[in-house]
Formats: C-alpha cells, structure tokens, sequence
C-alpha cells in the first residue's frame, strides 16, 4: 500500500458519461479521480458507428470528450485499474481501495506498435468483438487513450521479441499489481453496460451458427475502423444480401429472468439497418419486432424513414433458426399480425 491520497469525487468509469461528469466537475474546480478497468478510456461508445436518430459520428463525440478529459489537470487518470473495496467513515467520506493492473509496458511507450509485428502469439480480439485476432502484445485500438501498449500475460509465451524491438525500451515484465488508498468525499458510478449472453437462448443458434452475431459484432463492421473492408459473414467471408434482425434477444422474456424492455433495441436496430442500406445497397433488410418501441424525439421519424429506404418490418415472434448446408439460417416464427407459423430464409441474423 502507499500513501494515502485525497480527492473531492470518485468517478468510476472512463467511457462518454464517466468522462463527461469528470469534466463538468473538474471545471467547477474539484479534484477528481477517474477509474477505468479498461486499457483506454472511450467505453463502449468510442467502438460504435453512428448514433440515432442524428446519425452523427460516435467517435467524433466520444474523443474530443477523451482528449479534453485526460488533458484537465484536475483529472488524475487510472486506467487498467479497478475499485476494490468503498468504506464509508465517520466523516461521511470514503475510503476506498485503487486496485492497479500491471500492463507491464512502462508509460514511456511511444504505441509505435514495433512489438506487435515482432511477438509470434495471436488471440482473439476482444476490441473487435472476437471478428479477428490481435497479438499477446497490443495497443487496445487505433485512437485509444493513452496509447500504450499491454502485455496480455495468460497468453504470452515470455519469448522476449517485444522486449528484444521496443524503442523506448518500455517492456517491463517485473510490474506487479499496487494498491493505493484513497479518500473521497462523493463517488459517482458510471459503469456501463454488458451485453446479454445470446447462449442463453439455444434456439437462436448464438456460438453454433457462425452467421448468427451480435448487435456489437455487426456494429464493428460498420465502423470506419472496421476489421474488414465491408460487411461480411463470419462463417465464409461472403458479402451478406438478405440479413436479418432479430429484436428483443434477452429482453422482454421472462424464460431469461428479464421480463423488462432494454429500450434502446428497436431504434438500435434501426440504425444500424440504415447503415446497411448504405454499406450494402443491394441487400434486403429485415426487422423481426413484438412492437416499435419509438419514444424519443425524432425517434419516430427516424423509424419512418427507415421504411422508405426499403428496410422491412414484420411482426413476428421467432421461435427457433437453424442453419443450413450453405450456410444461410431459416427462420421460424409467429407472423402475429396472421397468427401464423412462417418461415424465412436469410444469409446472416443479427441478435
């Protein structure tokens, strides 16, 4: 442990909401500690396209916010680094527990990515959302803040090769995890959100059906930082021309233990089936809903105008997919507005 440290307000978590509160009460003159558990601040909305109903640049938002976060000198930064322990005192302050995670990369990384090219091991990507392999050694993504490298430490073979090309001599396999008290007077949390676990839904196929993915995974592909050139199916590389979206995937299903609405699906969705019609002009969309969840402003809008541009909406239930020797999936669902039992087959399913 080393020496206490004092801070008006916690703020914990970097992403657009942790960093804009950051922000606002550093300018207001408050001393602040902002703890990421990630590589980089940014969170979930720096690896996002657009957003709705705007369709504004997501990373155009997000990083200014970042740069102008990680510049204020009444921010102090920890990254790769969690809460382990709030205490409330007597005082009515907190004690709390830092936790930092070591990267073993020094600060004096210059995030050339020399080591990158060099180290031999390749792992999933967890920045891409499993699309495509990273090394042991990585710099998170391309605009990631601070651009340091990390060592992923289960995976690493320890050859040395990164050690052996870095510049700035910054490899530093000696790092161990610290922790540091602190005292804070206010603890904001701003900690985002995980995905819902599609494989607790066997019959939409997630994790057997290459071509069966997430809403994030197919978001990564819309990106100008995408891992491919276009949007492409998992399971053979082809350019999808009939993908479909299958609404309320975790939410709204008691079987699941979330009997709620997520309320961000439906206009999700719809934007991102805009994008399409855009990436892949030639493609045929479609939305399987239980209802059009278009509250906010311009949402409706926003809902309409997907229509005109040719995505389809059915209302539809869909009870099982399975795949095909070609690999596209058949879908079978309720048509509800006939009562009916329908099939359907596409190229790729977006959960």
């Amino acid at each position: 442990m080393t020496e206490k440290k004092e801070y008006d307000v916690l703020v914990l978590g970097g992403g657009i909401s942790g960093s804009e509160s950051a922000l606002n009460l550093a300018k207001q003159g408050f001393k602040v500690i902002l703890v990421e558990k990630d590589l980089s601040l940014g969170g979930k909305m720096i690896h996002l396209s657009k957003v709705f109903p705007t369709l504004d640049c997501s990373a155009c938002i997000t990083t200014p916010k970042v740069s102008e976060t990680a510049r204020h000198p009444n921010i102090d930064i920890y990254t790769f680094s969690e809460v382990r322990d709030i205490e409330k005192l007597n005082s009515g302050d907190f004690q709390v527990t830092l936790v930092q995670k070591p990267r073993y990369v020094t600060e004096d990384c210059t995030g050339c990515q020399l080591c990158e090219d060099k180290c031999p091991v390749v792992v999933n990507d967890q920045y891409q959302w499993d699309l495509v392999g990273r090394k042991a050694i990585y710099v998170p993504f391309s605009i990631a803040n601070p651009r340091i490298a990390a060592i992923d430490i289960e995976n690493c073979s320890l050859c040395g090769a990164c050690e052996k090309v870095c510049p700035a001599n910054s490899i530093d396999f000696s790092q161990v995890e610290m922790q540091t008290p602190i005292v804070v007077k206010t603890v904001i949390i701003a900690i985002g959100f995980n995905l819902f676990d599609p494989t607790l839904i066997p019959r939409y196929g997630f994790g057997k059906y290459k071509n069966v993915v997430t809403s994030m995974q197919m978001e990564r592909q819309l990106v100008p930082t995408r891992p491919f050139n276009n949007v492409l199916r998992p399971k053979d590389g082809k350019m999808p021309d009939n993908i479909a979206y299958v609404l309320c995937a975790g939410s709204r299903d008691e079987t699941v233990g979330n009997p709620i609405c997520s309320q961000v699906c439906c206009m999700y969705s719809t934007k991102q089936a805009q994008l399409l019609m855009g990436a892949l002009p030639m493609a045929d969309v479609t939305v399987y809903y239980l209802h059009i969840r278009a509250f906010g402003k311009g949402f409706c809008e926003f809902y309409q105008q997907a229509k005109g541009m040719g995505v389809e909406f059915i209302k539809g239930k869909i009870g099982l997919i399975t795949e095909k020797e070609n690999g596209n999936l058949l879908l079978r669902y309720e048509d509800i507005e006939s009562g009916n039992i329908k099939e359907a087959e596409h190229d790729l399913v977006v959960l």
